[in-house]
C-alpha cells in the first residue's frame, strides 16, 4: 500500500499522461490550420499549442495572424480528432497500473484537463480508461474559464475534492500545465516521454516513464 504518500491528492493531466492523445490531436490540428491559411507542421503544433485551451488556440492564431478562426472551427475540429480517438487512441503505457494502484489503496485522484468534457470522456472510453474516472473525478477548463497556464483548473479541482493546495501533486507533460501547477501552489512532476526536459525545468522532478511515478508519491 502507499502507506506514506506524501501528498492527499494527485491530479492528472489527460492528454499526452493518462491517454496517448498528443500525437493524433496535434497532428489533426495541424492540418485543419494549414487548410484555413495558417500554415502549421505538427512540430509547430506540438511546440505552440500542447497544452492549451481551445480558446488559447484562437488568441494564438488571432494574435499572429490578425485573423478569426471561423466559428465553427472547434466543431470540425473535435469532430475529426473524436473520429481519429475512436480508431487509434491508446492508455499511455503504464499509466492502467498506476490508476488500478491508487484506487486500491484509496488515494484520492483526478484529472484536471484543458480539454472539453466531451474530449476527455471520448478518449477514456476509447482508451478504456473510464471505469477509473466517475464524474466527480473529472475538471475541465470548461468549468473554470481560464485554461492553463493560469492556475485556476488546479485550484478548482482541488477545492471540489477537498484538499488544500500545498497538499496536491500535479502530474503533467506540457510547458503551460507544470507553469499553471507552480502558479497553483503544487508540487508537479514533468513526465518527458514526448516534451524536452528542458521545457519542463520548473516541475518539482521529472521522469521518462510512467512505471517510476508510483515511487516518486512516497
Amino acid at each position: 500500500m502507499l502507506t506514506s504518500m506524501r501528498y492527499d491528492l494527485v491530479i492528472f493531466d489527460n492528454d499526452g499522461v493518462l491517454v496517448d492523445s498528443e500525437p493524433i490531436s496535434n497532428r489533426h490540428l495541424a492540418a485543419c490550420l494549414t487548410e484555413l491559411g495558417h500554415p502549421t507542421s505538427y512540430e509547430d503544433s506540438i511546440r505552440d499549442y500542447m497544452g492549451s485551451a481551445m480558446h488559447r488556440i484562437h488568441e494564438l492564431v488571432l494574435e499572429r495572424t490578425g485573423q478569426r478562426l471561423p466559428d465553427d472551427f472547434d466543431d470540425v475540429f473535435h469532430a475529426r480528432v473524436f473520429a481519429a480517438f475512436e480508431r487509434e487512441l491508446q492508455p499511455v503505457a503504464g499509466v492502467a497500473g498506476v490508476l488500478e494502484k491508487l484506487a486500491a489503496d484509496r488515494v484520492p485522484y483526478c484529472v484536471a484537463s484543458s480539454g472539453s468534457h466531451a474530449r476527455i470522456r471520448v478518449g477514456h472510453r476509447a482508451a478504456g480508461l473510464d471505469r477509473w474516472f466517475a464524474d466527480e473525478r473529472i475538471f475541465s477548463s470548461e468549468d473554470v474559464g481560464r485554461g492553463k497556464p493560469a492556475p485556476d483548473l488546479f485550484l478548482y479541482a482541488a477545492e471540489r475534492m477537498g484538499v488544500a493546495p500545498q497538499r496536491c501533486v500535479v502530474v503533467e507533460d506540457s510547458p503551460l500545465g507544470v507553469q499553471a501547477a507552480v502558479a497553483a501552489g503544487m508540487d508537479v512532476y514533468g513526465f518527458t516521454a514526448m516534451t524536452p526536459p528542458t521545457r519542463l525545468n520548473e516541475a518539482t522532478q521529472l521522469f521518462a516513464d510512467m512505471g517510476q511515478l508510483l515511487d516518486l508519491l512516497i
